[in-house]
């Protein structure tokens, strides 16, 4: 199997060495990401980031427990 092929990008990565997952949803306690997500990150183009990206502020919010979190 050939090794994967990596992309170029000035979107950085939300890590913060906090890799931990989330039992009942999936998403790293950390950043917020999904484990594919976050397999996949190396090989995603920056569009494909920025959409990841998008969607993280709303997970850290269900994750807190905030009141502007949707169900």
């Amino acid at each position: 199997m050939p090794p994967p092929t990596f992309v170029r990008s000035d979107v950085a990565s939300p890590c913060i060495s906090l890799c931990v997952l989330d039992t009942s949803t999936g998403w790293c306690k950390g950043c917020y990401r999904t484990i594919d997500e976050i397999a996949a990150w190396g090989g995603l183009d920056d569009a494909q980031k920025r959409a990841v990206l998008a969607s993280l502020p709303a997970r850290r919010d269900i994750l807190s427990g905030s009141d502007d979190a949707e169900p």
